[in-house]
Parts: structure tokens; C-alpha cells; sequence
């Protein structure tokens, strides 16, 4: 039996500990400029890949990352294994319920947004093949069919977030575009199952074992339907007879989480075998799996975690070590697809809203949120590579348009429905500012010891940032309960918000309504105009520390980096309770 020499076991995990490690510092770093992870993480790619390092360090990009031999082989099989788990997981956010509550205006939505960047995309591809980047002996219509469901497609976890972002996910046009985009999932992957088919993928992926190529088109599609039908009936309704026996007579969440990865990798196992990509089977699975209402949220989260922040980001930066992002670029190319992208997906989208009862200004909102390709792009296009369909020039251009539309959903909502993100007390937190001892002994001494650590940063004198806090106080306490002090006042001069943290071990008086002395003090200075921001704040910080374990914790914190991951933690779990929410 053929192994690995330690040497290429050495580099295995050496390259996969690398290609982790810079995805999830670039993933963090571009959710921290509030864009998709995804970005970050194919960036890390471009940077250990062809593009970057292969350039600077060739030699030692060949050895890290082979192209070649039993390390390329070994990769190749983990990324496959990590786009079929991140699909199964795509899958369970597909809801069914919303698409059968909403189906009639869903369906003219979806009819017409698909309709046109279809049109659009596959009238293109059949005018000018060669100028889009259809390879030398790749079947025209295949190609053409490609590109007009590349285009048609929509990214369900970009626009769910943007909407949350926004606080419209459960509204009415919020449920609308959930349910639209769902209904561009399940018709692109079935759309794109056939070509899948049509391209005799099965034959090549499958060798001896595959349907494929010795069964023909035909009954590659035909077995493509059936299972797509079978498991969005029988095996629905299985699953969900299945789930609570399990609940009962198995380790909890062990037995339905091994279940949940069964299910998914069977699925995939089976669209492998009959001539479709593993990916299909495995998001179909999902599907199945989330529509079942004794999947518990505990359970779907702990797939989402364990999937989205280790296989998701190997995947996707896997992507950059295919390509050599710069040597590939070709900016007429990718300008015409972005455009052919927002052109067809935001007008016929738009259209289809008004023509569903939606105003104006909302049927643009539709049409911009539904416009973001996000992550189900970039797989499908790295599928076509794979197979020939496409080259490297249409793969860069269709990778930057699924980014650049994933990035301007958020920003063109909120400046079409005239909304703005409200403000976050933790975006105005300052390391300097985080007085983890305080030695007040009383309230205004406190404010007055708060006052001095923040003239360091505003370059304000402290007798005014004082007088204006003590001030305020004054006409009324600002104390909360539990033990929570929210000092606060409004300053000229001052150029943006500012928050200062000090804990108090001893506890100081702030005439709270419970009479508990107050131990978390978050003084709140905003510039003198900003009366909306500084509400927003004051709101903030009330909600995040409104249960009284929360502040327990907070008086525990020994430094600025322990405060900011207590925050990082309490957001993580309210955005779980929101989606929780959400679904029920």
C-alpha cells in the first residue's frame, strides 16, 4: 500500500497549518471592515499562491504547495471533502417553509430575476465565446448554459447577513428575498446538476465505478431528478422521523451530528457515482436535514462553527493556489461580467418586485440584496475550471465579480432605503482607555479619573470633558441596574465617539434604583452634533449588559483583550439568538 514519506507528511501539515492560519487572520481582518470572510480567506490564497509568494519565492511555494504527486492528490481530496461539507451546511439554511408562505410573490421575484442575467449571460456566451474565455474545444452550448446560470445564481449566507446587518430579516422584505434567493439555490444547482451531466463529469470523476459516461446524459439527468425529488420528499419526510429517535437513544449532539455528516456524505457519495458533482448530493442532504424541525439550533450551530471556520476557509483559499490572479487578469473581461452581473440580476429582480406589489424604492432594495453572488459563485466557477469549461481569465473576472457584488449588497441597501447601520459602543473602544483598576472612591471623583484618561486621546482639556460628564449627572443619575454606570455627555470639538471602560473592584455609588454600587463604568462621549450616535451607544451598551451575569464577568476582566472577547462572545451568541428567532 502506497504512503506518504515523512517528508510529504511534514509538508501536508505544514501547508495546511499555514493556509489555516492566514485565511482565518485575513477572514477576521475582512469582517473587521465589515466585508464577507470570504474575501480575506481567498486573499490568503492569492498570497501563499502563484500570485504572490509563488512569484517572490517560486521554489518554495513548488515545495509548500505542489501541483503535483501525492501532496497535490492529498489536497485536492481535502478541499474536495471541504466544499461538499460547506455545501451540506449551505443546504440546511435553505428554509422551505418561507418559499411555500411566499410562494406567489416569491415565484414572479424569482421568475424574473433569473430570467434576465440568464438571457443576458447566455446570449453573450453564444455571440462571443472566445472573447468570455471558453476554452479550445469545450462544447458552445454547455459554455453558454454556464454562463447564464452563473450569472442567475444568488449567495443565501451574504444576503441573510446583510439583512440581519440591517435589521430586516424578519421583515416583509426580508422574508421576500430569503425566499427568492432560496428559490435561485435550489433552480441554479438543479440547473446546474444537468450541466454537470451534460459535460460527462461522471466519466471522469467516477473511472470505473460512475454512471456517468456508460450510462449516457440521459440517465445521468433522469438519475439526477429522481434523487433530487426522493430526497426532498421521502428522505425529507425520513429524516424527520429519524431525528427524534435519535434525540432519545443516542449521546447528545454526538449521534446527530455523525447522522447529519452520514447523511450529507452518502448524498454526495451517490451524485458522485451517477455523473454529478459530490457537492450536489451533499447540498440536497442539507436541505432535507434543516427542513426537519426537530434539528435543533444547538445542533445546526455546531455544524456551522466546526465547517464555516475550518473546512470553509481551506476551500476558499485553496482557490488562490489555482491561478495567478494578476498573470490571469483581464479587466475588459471582468468589467463586462460585473456589469452583465448587476445589470441583469438588480433589473429583472427590481422588475419582478414591482410587478409582485413591492414600491420602488424597496423593488431596487430586492434587486440589490439578491444581486450579491457571495461564495455559490466562486464553487460554481471552480467547478467549470476543473472541468474545461471555462479558463483562467473567465474564472478571475467571475471570482472578483462574486466578491465586488458581495460587497456593495450591504451599502447599496442602506443607501436606497436611506438606512444606516447604527453606531456600536465596541467600535469607539481604545485600549487606552480601559482602566481595569479604578481607585475612585466616589461618583465624581469616578468621572473625574474617566475624564483624564480620555483627554489623553481627545487632546480636550479635562476640565471641560469633567464639567461636561459631572454636569450631566447632575440633572439626573446615570446608573443602572446590577451595577452599571453609563456617564455620559455630548462635547464640542470632539471628532468622533469615544468610550471609556474602568472597572471598580469596591464598587462606587451612582445612585442606582436598586441601590447596588457600580462596578462596570462606561463614560460615552460623543461630538456635540451627534445626538442619533450617542443614543445608539447608550442603547447599545444597555442591551449587551442587560443581564447581570454579563457584568459579573466584565468586573473579571483583567485587561482590554479579556473585555473584548467577553464583547466578541456576547455578539457571537445574540446574532445565534437572532437567526434562532429568525427561523422559528
Amino acid at each position: 500500500m502506497a504512503t506518504l514519506s515523512g517528508e510529504q507528511i511534514t509538508v501536508m501539515f505544514l501547508s495546511l497549518g499555514i493556509l489555516l492560519a492566514t485565511a482565518r487572520l485575513l477572514g477576521e481582518a475582512a469582517q473587521r471592515f465589515k466585508q464577507p470572510a470570504v474575501l480575506g480567506e481567498i486573499l490568503a490564497g492569492i498570497l501563499l499562491g502563484p500570485t504572490v509568494l509563488g512569484a517572490l519565492a517560486p521554489q518554495f511555494n513548488s515545495w509548500l504547495f505542489p501541483t503535483q504527486g501525492p501532496n497535490a492528490l492529498v489536497h485536492n481530496g481535502l478541499t474536495t471533502f471541504a466544499v461538499t461539507l460547506f455545501l451540506l451546511v449551505a443546504g440546511m439554511e435553505v428554509d422551505l417553509s418561507t418559499i411555500f408562505r411566499l410562494r406567489k410573490s416569491a415565484l414572479i421575484i424569482s421568475l424574473s430575476g433569473m430570467f434576465t442575467p440568464f438571457l443576458l449571460g447566455f446570449g453573450l456566451a453564444w455571440w462571443i465565446p472566445r472573447f468570455l474565455g471558453m476554452e479550445p474545444g469545450a462544447d458552445q452550448l454547455v459554455f453558454a448554459l454556464f454562463i447564464g446560470i452563473s450569472l442567475s445564481v444568488s449567495a443565501l449566507p451574504v444576503i441573510a447577513k446583510t439583512l440581519m446587518d440591517l435589521k430586516l430579516y424578519r421583515s416583509d422584505l426580508g422574508m421576500m428575498v430569503i425566499a427568492v434567493a432560496i428559490f435561485y439555490d435550489l433552480n441554479g444547482w438543479m440547473a446546474f446538476a444537468v450541466i454537470l451531466g451534460m459535460m460527462h463529469v461522471g466519466g471522469e470523476a467516477g473511472g470505473g465505478l460512475g454512471l456517468g459516461a456508460s450510462g449516457g446524459v440521459g440517465m445521468t439527468i433522469g438519475l439526477t431528478l429522481a434523487y433530487a425529488a426522493g430526497m426532498l420528499t421521502l428522505g425529507r419526510w425520513a429524516i424527520h422521523r429519524i431525528l427524534p429517535w435519535l434525540q432519545a437513544h443516542s449521546s447528545w449532539p454526538g449521534g446527530v451530528l455523525g447522522f447529519s455528516l452520514t447523511i450529507g456524505l452518502l448524498g454526495a457519495a451517490f451524485t458522485e457515482w451517477i455523473g454529478i458533482h459530490a457537492i450536489f448530493g451533499a447540498f440536497l442532504a442539507g436541505v432535507a436535514l434543516g427542513d426537519s424541525s426537530h434539528l435543533q439550533q444547538r445542533t445546526r450551530v455546531t455544524l456551522e462553527q466546526f465547517i464555516s471556520f475550518i473546512f470553509a476557509p481551506l476551500f476558499f483559499a485553496s482557490i488562490g493556489l489555482r491561478v495567478n490572479f494578476v498573470a490571469h487578469f483581464d479587466l475588459p473581461l471582468t468589467l463586462l461580467i460585473l456589469v452583465i452581473a448587476c445589470v441583469g440580476q438588480t433589473l429583472g429582480s427590481s422588475v419582478g418586485a414591482r410587478w409582485a406589489g413591492f414600491p420602488p424604492r424597496q423593488s431596487w432594495a430586492i434587486g440589490f440584496a439578491l444581486n450579491a453572488r457571495g461564495a455559490m459563485e466562486i464553487v460554481l466557477a471552480l467547478l467549470a475550471l476543473q472541468y474545461g469549461v471555462i479558463g483562467e481569465r473567465l474564472f478571475v473576472a467571475l471570482v472578483v465579480m462574486a466578491l465586488v457584488t458581495s460587497m456593495m449588497a450591504g451599502p447599496m441597501m442602506q443607501r436606497i432605503l436611506r438606512r444606516r447601520e447604527p453606531a456600536r459602543f465596541k467600535d469607539y473602544l481604545n485600549g487606552r482607555l480601559f482602566l481595569a483598576r479604578m481607585k475612585a472612591p466616589n461618583r465624581q471623583d469616578a468621572i473625574l479619573e474617566l475624564a483624564q484618561a480620555a483627554a489623553t486621546v481627545t487632546g480636550l482639556g479635562v476640565p471641560m470633558v469633567f464639567e461636561a460628564v459631572w454636569q450631566r449627572e447632575l440633572v439626573m443619575p446615570t446608573a443602572l441596574p446590577n451595577g452599571l454606570a453609563i456617564p455620559h455627555a455630548r462635547l464640542a470639538g470632539l471628532e468622533k465617539p469615544l468610550v471609556v471602560v474602568g472597572i471598580s473592584p469596591e464598587g462606587i455609588d451612582f445612585d442606582a434604583g436598586d441601590g447596588q454600587a457600580a462596578g462596570l463604568i462606561l463614560m460615552v462621549l460623543t461630538p456635540l452634533e451627534a445626538v442619533e450616535a450617542q443614543l445608539e451607544i447608550l442603547a447599545d451598551i444597555a442591551s449587551t449588559f442587560q443581564e447581570a451575569e454579563v457584568i459579573h464577568r466584565a468586573l473579571r476582566c483583567e485587561g482590554y483583550t479579556q473585555f473584548m472577547a467577553l464583547l466578541n462572545i456576547q455578539s457571537h451568541e445574540a446574532r445565534k439568538d437572532q437567526s434562532a428567532m429568525a427561523r422559528a
